[in-house]
């Protein structure tokens, strides 16, 4: 059977006022080298959410690969996307494990956390056969930019209270570690990070978090607070650790964590559609007609990694930032990515150095990266144009943020099967129904009534985690994962 992409040009070079697109390839050698840079590209976040939430770092890199494969497939080979970890869902599945960023979770716990995943996936894969159907218009409806960005900016701000346990070595769990070595570790890691986005350009500057990472694992290294027993142990190869999900017929109170993700599907929704639109952008199509098919296959890729003990899954920024910077649009790349990532997943060695990251080197990467998280939902606002100075959108966005950092907690039910609504859910909660109880009143009084527009996310949708300008000039802005 032919493959389904034809060469562009010579296959050695584009040229530059020209562009490979998705049905298009390189030469398989340059092909492969442009989805090993891709794999490069995705590794530092999609390995970070294992590392913050104790899922098994070979499940989470098998399911990745997996799911951008199976994304490929739905989308007919038109949507070029890798599929990495969601940083979106960190914070219910602190929830629903019971123990913080970086420490170890329990398999009950796992698989608890699992069990909301999946159900996640499920109603991911439903919104995207109903957009698939009847469009986006809803949507928008529903969450107009000042909504939009609200949810978006509190689950960034959210995560923030866990940021200063790691700095400090997770005293929580271990009171005897050495807070000073692991502070000093946080602090040579955040400022790596912020003078490799400084000081380099192109693909080592949009991989700033992850390089930067590795300078802090290096210094902590030096200073003694690595633990390099388990990375010694772990064998070359093996069988990914899969792990099943809970069964909530046999225990109804997982139905109780479901409030707890809820808000997150719609942020994979904003990002799926923003991801549609930027690469539509780019190569200058129509791609809106695919966001129902990319929304059902994040979804059905969710299900899977749900099933098998890995993070849920979303589109990646950083990826479109390589594109931009490449002009090389083309889907084969991905399928050489995605093709990696899986190998990756059967080395049990790699699970292992991901894991011997310390708490302190993590504690430096997040100070910057929840942060940047939070101001997606700022930059929803500032590139739609939301206007403050109206007390329906003060009111929409300024409750909710509070909500959502103040991590308010409401729980309702019996102490067995209790329903959990922590802030993040509560708070987009307060955003909808703030939003539309103000605007439906206004309208009753025949007063002015906010105009809900599609959600605009930039021409290169919500890139790498630098910030610096991209090949377009565009300023980067990093998405929720």
């Amino acid at each position: 059977m032919a493959l389904p992409w034809k060469l562009h040009g010579d296959g050695k070079r584009v040229s530059p006022d020209a562009i490979v697109l998705p049905e298009e390839r390189m030469t398989w050698p340059r092909t492969i080298g442009f989805g090993a840079q891709h794999v490069v590209a995705m590794f530092g976040a999609t390995f970070l959410v294992p590392l913050l939430t104790g899922f098994p770092p070979t499940a989470t890199l098998f399911f990745s690969g997996l799911g951008t494969l199976l994304f490929l497939l739905l989308t007919g080979n038109r949507l070029p996307s890798y599929l990495g970890s969601s940083f979106a869902f960190l914070a219910p599945i602190w929830v629903a494990t019971g123990v913080g960023p970086g420490a170890a979770a329990t398999p009950e716990g796992l698989a608890r956390a699992s069990f909301g995943i999946l159900a996640m996936g499920v109603l991911m894969a439903i919104v995207g056969i109903v957009v698939a159907k009847w469009g986006t218009g809803w949507i928008n409806a529903l969450m107009p930019p000042v909504v939009m960005g609200g949810v978006v900016a509190l689950i960034g701000f959210n995560l923030a209270r866990a940021v200063k346990n790691n700095w400090l070595g997770n005293p929580d769990a271990n009171p005897d570690v050495n807070q000073g070595l692991h502070s000093t570790a946080a602090l040579i890691t955040i400022v790596s990070i912020l003078l490799i986005t400084v000081l380099f350009r192109g693909i080592i500057g949009r991989l700033s978090i992850v390089l930067g990472m590795v300078v802090g694992y290096v210094a902590a290294a030096l200073m003694g607070i690595v633990d390099f027993s388990g990375v010694e142990a772990a064998a070359w190869v093996g069988l990914p650790d899969f792990h099943a999900p809970g069964n909530p017929f046999a225990d109804p109170s997982l139905w109780g964590l479901l409030p707890s993700f809820l808000p997150v599907v719609l942020v994979l929704v904003a990002e799926n559609v923003g991801h549609v639109k930027s690469v539509g952008l780019m190569i200058e199509r129509d791609l809106d007609p695919v966001t129902g098919r990319a929304l059902l296959a994040d979804g059905v890729s969710t299900v899977l990694a749900g099933f098998g003990g890995g993070s849920a899954t979303t589109t990646y920024g950083e990826n479109i930032g390589v594109m931009a910077a490449t002009r090389v649009y083309s889907t084969a790349a991905y399928w050489v990515a995605g093709i990696i990532a899986v190998l990756l997943g059967f080395s049990p060695k790699v699970g292992a150095l991901i894991f011997s990251v310390p708490a302190g080197v993590l504690g430096g990467v997040t100070v910057a990266l929840y942060g940047l998280i939070g101001l997606i939902g700022v930059k929803i606002w500032i590139d739609n144009k939301v206007d403050f100075s109206k007390p329906i959108n003060q009111f929409s966005a300024a409750i909710p943020l509070i909500v959502g950092i103040a991590d308010f907690g409401l729980q309702l039910g019996s102490e067995g099967q209790p329903v959990v609504f922590n802030g993040i859910a509560l708070g987009t909660i307060a955003a909808i129904g703030v939003y539309h109880l103000m605007n439906g009143l206004a309208k009753a009084r025949g007063g002015e009534v906010e105009v809900a527009d599609p959600v605009v996310t930039g021409a290169t949708g919500a890139a790498d985690a630098t910030g610096a300008p991209d090949a377009t000039g565009a300023a980067r802005v990093p998405d929720t994962k």
